[in-house]
């Protein structure tokens, strides 16, 4: 039982949060984890990891989000050992996010999707996401419905972009972001825009200062939340609640069915050169 401490003032600021890549490939590791460190506060650090052996570079499809969630449930179990205080779950779809929640009893743990919708909620009325390809909309509809939000959605604009793509040429990816965040805002009436990737990283700032209205990105959303998160429990014991739905299996059934896996493609947020 997590309990709220009786001295607020001796609290410590700092924060310990891996960020999971939920892909078979350490391409975007560096640049996330420099990214970062323009996010998180002084005192944050943030790891990033991706899955070792081979396997899909994005999880686009239901199926390949399938294969990695093995791997991905016993690296959350890993970063619980390790002493992280959160976990980020890096991309839209949220996958495994109740699974994750299920097998942690101190460390919290956030997706993309939940977070961003949950800052849009205060930030505006009506928002729109925008996907790269109409392939992600039903399951991200999913998520909208699931996190209560499905009356605010002004609509989806899709990118006509896969995951792979939109680093590989960051003009072309501004350029379409662009195109697609005034049509919502000034077609569909969206007053808050949503980056439906987390590999649209990169882009928000540009795009916002152009368009006039809140540009959530999938990275800084859920990296701000977990440290609110992680202040939640220190200074009041607000974590998962395992009365309902994070209820999860015994320590003895977590330890045979998800043993803790350490991650071999780690680069730290401090180690990353300025």
């Amino acid at each position: 039982m997590i309990t709220p401490t009786d001295n607020l003032y001796d609290l410590s600021e700092n924060a310990r949060i891996l960020w999971i890549n939920p892909l078979y490939t350490d391409v975007y590791n560096r640049a996330m984890a420099d990214s970062f460190r323009q996010i998180v506060r002084p005192g944050t650090e943030v790891d990033v990891v991706s899955l070792d052996g081979e396997g899909p570079s994005h999880v686009e499809y239901n199926a390949f989000e399938a294969l990695m969630l093995p791997q991905l449930l016993r690296t959350v179990r890993w970063a619980e050992e390790e002493g992280y205080d959160a976990a980020v779950i890096g991309c839209f779809y949220d996958p495994a996010l109740r699974a994750a929640r299920e097998i942690t009893d101190r460390m919290v743990v956030v997706g993309p999707a939940h977070s961003a919708l949950s800052i849009a909620g205060s930030l505006g009325e009506r928002f729109s996401i925008l996907v790269g390809r109409k392939k992600w909309i039903p399951e991200m509809a999913e998520n909208v419905h699931r996190c209560g939000a499905s009356d605010r959605l002004a609509s989806w604009r899709v990118l006509e972009m896969g995951v792979d793509d939109f680093q590989q040429d960051p003009a072309l990816t501004e350029e379409r972001i662009m195109t697609e965040a005034r049509k919502a805002v000034e077609q569909d009436g969206a007053d808050v825009i949503i980056l439906g990737c987390t590999a649209e990283f990169g882009f928000f700032r540009t795009v916002q200062e152009e368009i006039g209205v809140p540009v959530i990105d999938a990275t800084v959303a859920p990296l701000k939340h977990a440290e609110q998160l992680v202040d939640s429990v220190r200074r009041f014991g607000w974590t998962h609640s395992k009365r309902l739905g994070y209820d999860g299996p015994t320590a003895q059934e977590r330890q045979q069915f998800f043993p803790a896996l350490e991650p071999k493609h780690l680069v730290s947020m401090t180690a990353v050169s300025a």
